[in-house]
């Protein structure tokens, strides 16, 4: 039990199934040349009280390791796991892609899991579903995880940033406000220092009564959304459409991160009331609709002509 069968060999992933039987593992042990004899090995286990309970999961072992290291990995549950990054203003479906094609969810359980009641009232989220609150980060995951798990390992973790910048909140506004705002700011722009004059325009129409008028809420509560939007989509009413709606919509449109939650609740002191997008990456920013207008001839209608 203390010596390896081979003690320069390489790695090698070993997955024991859920409800696998100790009899059934042990002989997959010894047909991946991890254990010598697995009739040895199940004698000795039982001999020395140890009990046939092993971890279902992912495991990374070695015929350099002894039986009995193997025997510690296994009974102790010491599966693999997997890094997995879920970049800002991603959407649950894209992250329920993500976790898919890692092997490490399946899609369908993974959107059923993010709409899952238990972990809304759990956390106190005043939502319908989770859209919002899964962090963008690295994690490791381990395969084999309830999409419910893995679910609530994202919702932990935004919980755990909140907490964390929540008493800079001189807004007045709930969490679900300030995470849905957070999120449109994400979509919004990729420039961190726009962020927060962003988000005072946003802050500045709603306290005048002004729609927001965001093209990504609208794209959001678009089907099958193509990639182009129009005229029609903007005058489609849907709850997401801040065109039509007033005020925010009725809920977050991604899961944004660190950076657009604390513009969201700190956004910068201007009279900005309109931006439009430099096709660099920036925005120009107005005040009065008529420097608005002129900042749109000049960066949309000149691209359109030179894309023409």
């Amino acid at each position: 039990m203390r010596t390896p069968v081979d003690k320069n060999a390489g790695y090698l992933t070993f997955n024991i199934p859920s409800g696998a039987s100790f009899n059934r593992i042990s002989k997959e042990l010894e047909e991946n040349n991890l254990i010598p004899d697995h009739r040895v090995f199940s004698l000795w286990v039982k001999i020395n009280g140890f009990g046939s309970e092993m971890k279902a999961g992912e495991y990374l072992l070695s015929p350099s390791m002894s039986p009995l290291e193997i025997l510690q990995i296994l009974r102790q549950g010491r599966v693999m796991t997997h890094a997995i990054t879920i970049p800002e203003g991603f959407s649950v479906r894209q992250i329920a892609d993500l976790f898919n094609n890692a092997g490490l969810a399946e899609k369908d359980f993974f959107l059923e899991a993010a709409n899952s009641s238990e972990i809304l009232k759990k956390y106190n989220i005043a939502a319908s579903s989770l859209e919002g609150y899964l962090y963008p980060d690295t994690y490791r995951i381990a395969k084999g995880l309830p999409a419910v798990t893995i679910i609530e390992i994202l919702v932990s973790r935004f919980m755990e940033v909140y907490s964390g910048i929540i008493e800079r909140n001189s807004t007045g506004m709930t969490m679900e406000e300030v995470v849905t705002l957070a999120s449109i700011i994400e979509k919004e722009t990729g420039n961190p220092f726009e962020r927060p004059i962003i988000s005072s325009v946003f802050h500045n129409r709603l306290k005048k009564g002004m729609r927001l008028e965001s093209d990504p809420t609208v794209i959001y509560g678009v089907h099958d959304f193509d990639g182009k939007i129009t005229k029609k989509h903007l005058k489609a009413m849907t709850p997401y459409n801040t065109y039509m709606i007033s005020g925010l919509p009725p809920g977050p449109i991604a899961n944004p991160g660190k950076a657009a939650i604390e513009a969201a609740l700190k956004p910068t002191e201007s009279n900005y009331l309109f931006f439009v997008s430099k096709n660099d990456g920036t925005h120009v920013f107005s005040e009065t609709y008529r420097d608005h207008v002129n900042a749109v001839n000049k960066y949309q209608r000149k691209a359109k002509k030179t894309n023409n």
